[in-house]
């Protein structure tokens, strides 16, 4: 455990507390009326369910601590229009619960209890009788089931050896569409339709074997659906009709696009990812044409629809925090529904972001999202952090942290590169670093490092690397693999050694593990290998480590073998790395306000203490 410097010491323009506290609010759902919008807020100092009325824009607290602290999961709006159902694990451990709130009494209700299982709500049937989940019970696969809503009877819908997630019911209820790979091929996703008990399980769409197909909406008449496929080696938008099993492709293939919603049975509603950006745009069904919406520039998600012409979604940026969105595509009219409170915060003091592309090994661009101090002079040298994402099928989007703004108004240079392995940009890029973590990504964090130094006046022997999950990873192999490149790490609940992870992890966790790095037997050697635990004793700067007990993905005796390994190797606890432990807490805060004032403090005073004052 590090001794902290508790004094108050005056460090930049922003308060920890302030800007940590700024409230973010998201996953905006409507109801099936259409009349009322939930989402989580947590403008308490935890995420609580709120309530908007779209014809007053009145806004009511829904719940008032029967969230769990940690947000890993999504709620679901019932057919009553007065039921939400959510989940709730204990303490960070994401063995879900299934519990619901009626939004007018308040009064709360547990469905399920199963403390070693993930159950996740997906969707209700159209009558209203059945809740359908995923869960992993009897510690098997995630697949589907449904519970009678009226005498809480549970049912197994499929039983595939690999995960099945999601499930959709047709509008008629005559279908459940929902997503499986029964291939060896690991990468590979198809598209399978249900009758509601389960029978008659079919595969519909397999464009090919290796590709990835996930469902996104029913037409209004249940004669198709709109899907996203990669098989043209990006994200596209196509639909499969199920009279003429006939699957249509739409759009060029040029940028990542995923189909959101069908309006109608004429219109799809999509969202195109480019230069980490989201936008939404319009495709027409039957003429393929294709129309960008004028929608504000910035990350917008959430894809509501209102009626045939409004669109509920939720605007971020890098100089501003959540704004939900109503928007008419016919005129095109934007009308706020809400904004974030900054309460006393000066945000006329943040700094924009830079996409930029830099070359890695291979002939290799890899994009990244630069931040500078403010008044930043290339005349001057400057610390910088280079911070991996998690996944590692993930990305970075052009969007606020209130991190990374403190960051930078101490004078560091901040990046936050989407290196091989990430999602974004194509699915050949996806799948570069499969059965080589640690490799071609490596090169793309260190060949970051150099790009920092070469165009953004970054001093060498101040650059930090810091992580989570698999950014933890990164920061661990990073400080066993090229250990003089870094000046320190930090490392949050990392993947530190695969094997031992993979013999404790849930099925559809280690799913991932073999989709990523090959079968634990066959390639053991390349496990170890490829395992920071293997090379951690080769660092040569300060490390801090931070892990929380009850976390589910990457548990936490994956940083005690680093603790009890670097010991091994003569390395002092408190002088050579920091460990921190957090009880009763998960794979994160998840955004609980205190726990991101604790993380952000628990951050500047090792920087404080390692980078600017050693």
């Amino acid at each position: 455990m590090s001794k902290q410097d508790t004094k108050k010491r005056k460090r930049g323009n922003f308060d920890i507390e302030e800007l940590s506290s700024i409230p973010t609010f998201f996953l905006a759902t409507l109801n099936h009326k259409k009349d009322k919008l939930a989402f989580y807020w947590n403008k308490t100092g935890r995420f609580e369910l709120y309530l908007m009325d779209l014809a007053t824009q009145t806004i009511e607290q829904i719940t008032d601590g029967q969230l769990p602290k940690g947000i890993r999961a999504g709620f679901l709006w019932g057919r009553d229009d007065r039921t939400i159902f959510f989940t709730k694990d204990k303490d960070g451990d994401e063995q879900h619960n299934i519990h619901s709130i009626d939004v007018l009494t308040k009064e709360t209700k547990q469905w399920t209890d199963t403390p070693d299982a993930q159950e996740l709500p997906v969707d209700t049937s159209p009558d209203g009788k059945w809740l359908l989940f995923n869960a992993n019970r009897n510690k098997g696969q995630m697949n589907l089931y449904r519970m009678n809503l009226g005498s809480g009877d549970v049912e197994q819908l499929t039983k595939h050896k690999n995960p099945a997630i999601g499930g959709t019911y047709s509008n008629d209820g005559s279908w459940i569409a929902y997503a499986a790979n029964e291939e060896a091929n690991l990468v590979n996703m198809d598209i399978h339709l249900a009758k509601p008990d389960g029978s008659d399980s079919r595969r519909v769409v397999q464009v090919k074997v290796g590709s990835q197909d996930s469902f996104a909406d029913w037409a209004d008449d249940g004669s198709f659906f709109a899907f996203t496929t990669d098989v043209n080696g990006v994200n596209q938008v196509a639909t499969y009709h199920l009279a003429t099993e006939e699957i249509v492709y739409y759009g060029d293939a040029t940028y990542s696009e995923r189909a959101a919603k069908v309006i109608g049975n004429d219109r799809i509603l999509a969202v195109v990812n480019q230069d980490s950006s989201l936008s939404p745009v319009l495709y027409d069904v039957k003429t393929k044409t294709r129309t960008k919406l004028e929608f504000p520039p910035g990350i917008a998600i959430g894809s509501q629809l209102i009626n045939d012409h409004e669109v509920i979604m939720t605007l971020n940026r890098p100089l501003s925090p959540s704004t939900l969105i109503r928007y008419d595509m016919n005129t095109k009219d934007s009308k706020v529904l809400l904004e974030t409170d900054m309460g006393d915060i000066r945000s006329d003091l943040f700094v924009d972001a830079e996409y930029v592309k830099y070359p890695s090994t291979e002939g290799a661009m890899i994009p990244a999202i630069v931040f500078k101090p403010r008044d930043f002079d290339p005349n001057k040298t400057y610390p910088a952090i280079l911070i991996p994402h998690g996944g590692p099928t993930s990305q970075y989007f052009l969007s606020f942290d209130p991190d990374v703004q403190y960051l930078t108004d101490l004078g560091y240079v901040v990046m936050k590169p989407n290196v091989r392995g990430s999602t974004g940009y194509g699915s050949a890029f996806r799948d570069a670093c499969i059965k080589d973590w640690g490799g071609k990504d490596h090169d793309d964090w260190v060949a970051g490092r150099q790009h920092l130094i070469d165009h953004f006046a970054v001093d060498p022997d101040k650059v930090v690397i810091y992580g989570g999950s698999y950014g933890g990873y990164a920061t661990l192999w990073c400080m066993g693999n090229s250990p003089e490149l870094w000046a320190a790490g930090v490392a949050w609940v990392p993947v530190t050694d695969l094997l031992a992870m993979y013999d404790i992890s849930m099925e559809h966790f280690k799913y991932i593990l073999r989709q990523q790095m090959g079968d634990p037997v066959k390639d053991k050697e390349l496990w170890i290998e490829r395992s920071p635990i293997t090379h951690i004793q080769n660092m040569k700067s300060p490390l801090l480590l931070v892990h929380g007990t009850n976390d589910p993905r990457c548990p936490v005796s994956q940083s005690h073998i680093v603790v009890d390994k670097l010991k091994q190797h003569g390395f002092q606890e408190g002088e050579d790395f920091e460990y921190v432990e957090f009880g009763n807490e998960g794979h994160g805060s998840s955004g609980d306000i205190s726990g991101k004032i604790r993380s952000l403090k628990l951050l500047d005073d090792f920087l404080y203490r390692r980078i600017e004052t050693k």
